[in-house]
């Protein structure tokens, strides 16, 4: 397996101008849960991503309240862009976050360096243990500099307008029917849960999708209902 060592996270450190305390802290963030049995004395980083979420969440609902006074359906799609896996995998390539990520041989063979899902996941430990190891305000200057920072862009290109909103428009502008989601299984214990919501289109299952919330497994499925469907975004 390829390493990181403590000399290579400093160099992530440099980057993103945060130099944490613990630095056990950092590398529990980095590390995927693949490389759990080399890092045994770290942990694997899906606990902090947990918590990464919320954090990132609350920041960007913060920011998004105080620069506008558009109306709440409207932030809620541009609160979506921003913390959109999509966008937290490319600012996580801009850093350069793949090369620090602990990794099993097996993952990093397969490309796990540059998988959008582990490197979205990283960047949101990343936030939690910022969070952890300096309060929120560390979080907070984080996430400005490096994700909101994106906003005007992302709406530029569209991206607030997200899975789901665009299945339910397709839907109802086709079909007359608006999407539904049913929560159709969960696995795991209350810190890791992995959830799988099916959406529905009248009486038919288009299809499925998981995720570590709700929020990122009706997504999922929304996307792959917009391929099954081949509704373009």
């Amino acid at each position: 397996m390829r390493i990181a060592t403590p000399l290579t996270l400093s160099s992530l450190e440099k980057k993103t101008g945060v130099s944490f305390k613990n630095k056990d802290l950092l590398a529990q963030a980095l590390t995927h849960r693949s490389a759990i049995r080399e890092k045994k004395r770290h942990g694997h980083n899906e606990r902090l991503e947990f918590l990464g979420d919320a954090v990132l969440q609350l920041v960007a609902t913060e920011y998004l309240f105080s620069l506008s006074s558009r109306p709440e359906g409207e932030l809620t799609n541009w609160r979506s862009a921003l913390v959109q896996g999509n966008h937290l995998s490319r600012v996580a390539q801009e850093l350069e976050m793949g090369n620090y990520i602990f990794l099993s041989r097996g993952e990093e063979a397969s490309g796990g360096r540059t998988k959008d899902s582990t490197l979205a996941d990283a960047m949101e430990a990343f936030i939690g243990a910022i969070y952890l190891d300096q309060g929120f305000e560390s979080a907070k200057t984080f996430v400005h500099r490096f994700i909101l920072v994106n906003l005007h862009s992302l709406l530029a290109a569209g991206m607030h307008r997200d899975e789901k909103s665009v299945l339910q428009e397709s839907s109802q502008e086709r079909m007359g029917i608006t999407p539904r989601y049913e929560t159709i299984n969960e696995t795991g214990p209350d810190h890791q849960k992995l959830f799988t919501c099916a959406v529905f289109i009248g009486e038919e299952q288009v299809a499925s999708g998981t995720g570590n919330t709700k929020q990122k497994a009706e997504q999922s499925a929304a996307k792959a209902a917009l391929s099954v469907k081949g509704w373009k975004k």
